[in-house]
C-alpha cells in the first residue's frame, strides 16, 4: 500500500501536549465523533500503547478494528507515531501516522493514511474516503487540543 493521503495542520500547542492527546487513546470517544469504544490490549514496557482496539460508528461505516503501533517519538514529544492494522471487519489493511513537527506558531501535525477495504473501491474513491478521515481527524485533534 504504497499510496497515501495525506494532509497537515499547525496547533496552537508544544508537541509533547498535542502527543499527549494522541496516545491518550481511550478519551477519544470524548472527543471524536465516529470512534465510540478504546481499548488498550497491549502496551510496551514504558506504558505506552502497543495494540489498541477501537469501534468505529461513522454512520454508513462501523467496524471493529485493532492496530499495532510503533513509536518513533523523542522526550519532547517530535517524531512520528505510525500503526499497522491487526484485525478489522471491514479493512484489509490500514497504514497510518501521525508525525509532529515543531513550529514557531506550535506544532505542525501531518497525518498520513492508506486503508484498503475488503469490498473493491475505485482507488479515486478510497482517497477521498481517506482525506475526509484525516481531515476529520486533524480538525477534531486540533479544537479537542486548543480547547
Amino acid at each position: 500500500m504504497a499510496d497515501q493521503t495525506e494532509s497537515s495542520v499547525v496547533i496552537d500547542s508544544q508537541p509533547g501536549d498535542v502527543l499527549g492527546v494522541i496516545a491518550d487513546f481511550e478519551r477519544y470517544p470524548e472527543w471524536t465523533g465516529a470512534v465510540k469504544e478504546v481499548e488498550v490490549l497491549d502496551r510496551l514496557p514504558d506504558g505506552r500503547a502497543a495494540k489498541v482496539r477501537f469501534i468505529l460508528d461513522a454512520g454508513a461505516v462501523r467496524d471493529t478494528y485493532s492496530l499495532d503501533y510503533t513509536w518513533d517519538v523523542k522526550d519532547d514529544g517530535t517524531g512520528e507515531l505510525s500503526w499497522k492494522l491487526d484485525q478489522s471487519g471491514v479493512m484489509k489493511a490500514m497504514d497510518g501516522s501521525y508525525r509532529l513537527t515543531p513550529t514557531p506558531a506550535g506544532t505542525q501535525v501531518t497525518y498520513c493514511l492508506a486503508i484498503d477495504l475488503r469490498i473493491p473501491m475505485l482507488g479515486m474513491l478510497r482517497r477521498k474516503a481517506e482525506k475526509t478521515i484525516i481531515d476529520t481527524a486533524l480538525q477534531e485533534l486540533k479544537k479537542h487540543v486548543e480547547s
